[in-house]
């Protein structure tokens, strides 16, 4: 019934169309989708409702409150114009990071420089902006991956990507994923570099502050007329990308700001931001020493569909960048942990790992890469040759994605030595203060 947490299925997430491994039932529609897949399905009634039938004078009263549920928003919009496939030339991953590794460089440098301007009151020429923004654009087009890795790791000696070149980098991936056009990519890249601008105009500590009061809120919320104010005074800056930074703060339902806009009365472009900016906000919180888990991240959009986001907009953001992104630290159904170093965008959940800890959690002395998708297609050839049923192939798959920085694995390390293909491991172990394991 509505209002129900689906916890659990009678069967892997990856045999059904359902995103993310927990979600309440909000409609029959859902329930339909259910039936189709699914003999039962597991209900955690302390986040939602319990069944019809039970006994409530046999249960305990919760320790906590049950979580609210949000109504959907029941709101004509058009669909999404998808062109999945648009951009299919792909360059070899470890020949794009070279190119995107220097640019990334430049992109943090040219953001910096702009916001250190702006606090000082002077003007920013849009021209760098619009440069860094094109070849960002490039980049991910060739290959998405190589940007990605810039995004999720954490290196140990200089500072995390900021929040909105990240931002900028879930957006420029997604517009890839539905094939935008180069113009409106070019576009999207750049309002999602400018889009905070107008915080500079703001005190740091309502910046920093966890929870504002809403007086605070409303004086954080004047951000976006600030920001639109100083593109306008600048010269050089599209109509377009000043349109996208005014509204990517309006929700689908209505209870964004500054002008309550819903549907598809909000651009397109600034709904897409308005996502990217979500989803990075929340994998890497201010306050936090390590982003979360890309799994949680999803989760909260996938609850806001159709509440604050578009339920198809939401859908094709979580196949664009996957449930587990490059740099992702996963545990393997073998009881082995690994780190997600290359997508296959056909099968998003059966990525390229290097795994690195054995069943028993501890170091490897020769990590392996493992195509996931390859190890699955390889046994269903065999399976079949041998005339066995499906259901009876032993493939290795992800069974959940870890919080960075389990098991003091340094991701950045990882990284370098599957792209660079030169480091000997041993220094892998040296970095993290232990010997390898069989």
């Amino acid at each position: 019934m509505e209002g129900m947490f689906v916890s659990g299925l009678d069967r892997p997430w990856s045999q059904t169309p359902f995103p993310l491994q927990g979600f309440f039932i909000r409609g029959m529609d859902e329930i339909e989708q259910l039936r189709l897949y699914c003999k039962f399905v597991y209900i955690d009634v302390q986040k939602g409702r319990g069944p019809v039938a039970t006994n409530l004078q046999t249960i305990e009263k919760p320790t906590r409150k049950a979580e609210p549920v949000r109504q959907r928003a029941h709101i004509q919009v058009a669909p999404l114009k998808i062109r999945h496939n648009f951009y299919q030339e792909v360059q070899p991953l470890h020949k794009e990071t070279s190119t995107a590794d220097k640019l990334h460089t430049t992109v943090a440098r040219s953001i910096d420089d702009m916001m250190g301007d702006l606090g000082r009151g002077k003007k920013f020429e849009i021209s760098k902006t619009r440069e860094v923004a094109n070849q960002m654009v490039d980049s991910v087009i060739r290959n998405p991956d190589a940007f990605a890795w810039l995004a999720r790791v954490k290196e140990k000696d200089e500072h995390t990507y900021s929040h909105v070149v990240r931002s900028a980098i879930w957006a420029m991936m997604f517009g890839r994923h539905i094939g935008l056009e180069r113009k409106d990519m070019n576009l999207l890249a750049q309002a999602t570099l400018l889009k905070d601008v107008g915080k500079v105009k703001l005190p740091l500590e309502l910046l920093t502050v966890e929870n504002r009061t809403p007086e605070q809120q409303a004086q954080y919320q004047k951000f976006i007329d600030y920001g639109t104010e100083i593109l306008h005074k600048t010269e050089g800056v599209p109509p377009q990308v000043i349109n996208i930074v005014k509204h990517h703060c309006e929700r689908y339902n209505g209870s964004g700001f500054p002008a309550g806009l819903s549907g598809d009365k909000i651009p397109f472009l600034s709904k897409v931001v308005g996502v990217v900016t979500v989803y990075d906000t929340v994998t890497n919180p201010r306050q936090s020493k390590y982003p979360l888990a890309p799994s949680k991240a999803m989760a909260k959009l996938y609850e806001m569909r159709d509440i604050e986001f578009q339920e198809e907009l939401v859908v094709q953001f979580i196949q664009a960048l996957g449930i587990y992104p490059t740099g992702t630290l996963v545990e393997l159904n073998n009881g082995e942990v690994g780190v997600v170093v290359e997508q296959t965008f056909e099968r998003r959940l059966k990525p390229k790992v290097m795994v690195v800890l054995s069943k028993n959690k501890k170091l490897l002395k020769e990590p392996y890469p493992i195509d996931l998708f390859e190890d699955y297609a390889e046994k269903l050839r065999q399976i079949e040759k041998a005339k066995k049923p499906k259901n009876t192939i032993q493939a290795i798959e992800i069974v959940k994605d870890l919080e960075p920085g389990s098991f003091e694995i340094d991701i950045a390390l990882i990284r370098d030595a599957y792209l660079k293909k030169s480091w000997n491991w041993r220094s892998i172990f040296s970095a993290f203060g232990v010997g390898g394991n069989k």
